[in-house]
């Protein structure tokens, strides 16, 4: 799908997160010519505009959590009837921890085209900062700002294998990464990227002991979270099969009902939370085929 339909078309997106001249030339393009402009704040969407100095010929409205409901219809409506409509947010992509979501189902439900004008992403951007495995991660969003939904999420994250990355707001990020490191352990690799793209950006790398020391001070500006997932000896401790030989006692018994060694490795992997392949080398080492 691309920007040039001659039917009515809804754009998300992505605006920069810092520096403005990482907005891409699609989004100008978007900016200067669509015929709606449907901004998170309207008033951080004209000091954009003005940094890039562009002047919009559209009617630029409100989109954000708390008319999301109310002006979906309406941006519906607008770009079936032929109008080209630009979703922004503040900084980012819509629809990531931001306003959009529900315009994207309703557009595919009602049979408007829908597209991305994809560009910075400040959990991209710390993701490759943070010097942490970048293979595999999940992307957790904002934490419940609620102490005790807060430490019950990140309990439930406790034997994540992924990279973890988390948005937050500076005046939450000590409880959230002491809970952290409640959560995970101290010595947990971690790195707070502060500030993305902006000239005093900082990106902060050390154990969530030490970085949860550090946060005790006064942080500023927007914040990015990145944690490493567990290893497969915090997985197994977690998992209350506490060594090697409850592992293997635990495929024995399997095996011993005339379970396969692959399929008895993945039965007590996939109930204790552990690697497949951890389970079934361990398995190897420890139980015979007799």
């Amino acid at each position: 799908m691309t920007d040039h339909s001659p039917r009515g078309l809804i754009m998300l997106a992505a605006t920069p997160v810092g520096n403005a001249g990482d907005a891409s030339a699609r989004l100008v393009d978007a900016l200067a010519t669509s015929d709606v402009i449907a901004a998170e704040d309207t008033r951080r969407l004209r000091a954009l505009l003005s940094r890039l100095d562009v002047d919009p010929q559209g009617q630029i409205v409100s989109f954000y959590e708390g008319n999301e409901s109310a002006r979906v219809p309406e941006l519906i409506e607008r770009a079936a009837a032929g109008a080209r409509v630009l979703v922004v947010t503040d900084a980012g992509m819509p629809s990531i921890s931001d306003p959009g979501f529900r315009l994207v189902r309703e557009a595919h439900e009602s049979d408007v085209d829908i597209t991305c004008l994809p560009g910075p992403s400040a959990a991209l951007a710390a993701l490759v900062l943070s010097g942490l495995p970048v293979a595999r991660f999940a992307f957790e969003g904002f934490l419940p700002r609620k102490d005790g939904d807060r430490r019950r999420r990140l309990a439930s994250l406790a034997t994540e294998e992924r990279t973890m990355v988390f948005f937050e707001a500076p005046h939450r990020l000590d409880a959230s990464v002491r809970d952290m490191a409640d959560a995970f352990g101290v010595d947990r690799r971690a790195a707070v990227c502060r500030e993305l793209t902006k000239t005093y950006e900082e990106v902060k790398r050390d154990s969530l002991g030490e970085l949860a020391r550090w946060a005790e001070g006064e942080v500023r500006g927007e914040i990015t979270i990145v944690v490493a997932g567990a290893s497969d000896d915090e997985r197994r401790d977690a998992s209350g099969l506490g060594d090697d030989e409850a592992i293997a006692a635990a495929v024995r018994e399997r095996m011993d009902a005339g379970v396969s060694r692959k399929e008895a490795a993945a039965e007590v992997a996939d109930h204790a939370g552990l690697s497949k392949r951890y389970v079934y080398d361990v398995s190897l080492r420890t139980v015979d085929d007799t």
